[in-house]
């Protein structure tokens, strides 16, 4: 589809996606400066105060990055937005992000059509993540612009369905703005993305590795060596399944081949459920893809070769075909 301004000259087809604790306005400011949407959870801007400041920071450095650049503007920033019962602040949140016109809007854990509606009211626009084409019906009935299909591989909270089946069943119905998540960390798989129908990648795991992110060493050079096979899903931490490190969840002293499940209702993206340890302090997200992520490193070196590993696909592509 043709996308909106100002989604429609990023420098390569990605969303940052947003990272507990690790995204802030540091990481989001890179992204946007080296082409590509940069996006934080608005729980990571605590007291919830930090919020408005986190958004005059943003809004005034890439404000300033497009006056001394204006052939290479930068890219928009979205705000992600945890629509779960258990979040008090949403209301304030919501408030902070209409005084500041965020361009972009996730939403997680829950669509509401009076979220939708306000995004809309400023002009911005609101994208929701679903793990299941069920989920993706309910978010648009409510109201959102666009869909993140959260597939299998996918770091933190994510599916278990095939990206390939995810895509098509969306794809039947819906024509407006999709970005794919689930171990996209190469620039081949950002065309792949493309290929199933989406509009853009949605990118997490491997900015935990950049100088950027605000994670400790630990956690970055967590995602420089490991593998597809040493991530464990799990619903123990939080109630709800995501990706985790193995090293970590070794590390809080537990056994990732035998960890018990925690009940769904007592969701709590603070604690560690049944354990002492925390989620996302302790027991660390990340996604499958994180192979190709072979040191830590600034946000723009990392842009630069997903921009090279995509360009050199797409023309390896038309090669083929021609």
């Amino acid at each position: 589809m043709t996308l909106p301004v100002p989604f429609d000259k990023l420098r390569i087809p990605v969303i940052g996606s947003p990272l507990f604790i690790v995204s802030g306005p540091e990481l989001v400011i890179a992204q946007c400066k080296a082409g590509i949407v940069g996006s934080f959870p608005a729980l990571n801007a605590r007291p919830q105060s930090q919020l408005d400041e986190w958004l005059h920071q943003i809004t005034e450095e890439l404000s300033a990055h497009n006056r001394d650049n204006p052939d290479r503007p930068a890219a928009p920033f979205a705000v992600n937005q945890i629509v779960h019962r258990s979040n008090d602040r949403i209301e304030a949140d919501m408030a902070t992000c209409a005084k500041w016109q965020v361009p972009l809007i996730i939403t997680s854990l829950g669509a509401r059509e009076e979220i939708f509606n306000a995004v809309r009211g400023w002009g911005g626009i609101t994208m929701h993540d679903v793990i299941n084409n069920r989920f993706a019906h309910k978010a648009i009935e409510k109201g959102a612009d666009g869909l993140i299909p959260v597939a299998a591989g996918a770091g933190g909270h994510a599916g278990t369905l095939s990206p390939f089946a995810l895509m098509q069943e969306i794809r039947e119905w819906f024509d407006g703005l999709v970005a794919l998540s689930g171990s996209i960390a190469h620039g081949r798989s950002i065309l792949a993305a493309q290929a199933l129908g989406a509009d853009f990648a949605y990118i997490g795991s491997p900015w935990i590795a950049t100088e950027e992110a605000n994670a400790v060493d630990g956690y970055k050079q967590g995602i420089v060596e490991g593998s597809a096979d040493g991530i464990v899903y799990s619903n123990l931490f939080t109630g709800v399944h995501g990706n985790y490190l193995r090293s970590s969840i070794e590390n809080a002293g537990l056994d990732p081949d035998n960890l018990p499940t925690s009940d769904p209702s007592k969701m709590n993206f603070g604690s560690g459920g049944n354990t002492k340890a925390k989620a996302w302090k302790d027991i660390w997200g990340s996604g499958q893809g994180i192979g190709t992520v072979k040191s830590v490193g600034p946000v723009e070196d990392m842009v630069a070769r997903l921009e090279a590993e995509y360009v050199a696909a797409k023309e390896a592509l038309a090669g083929k075909t021609a």
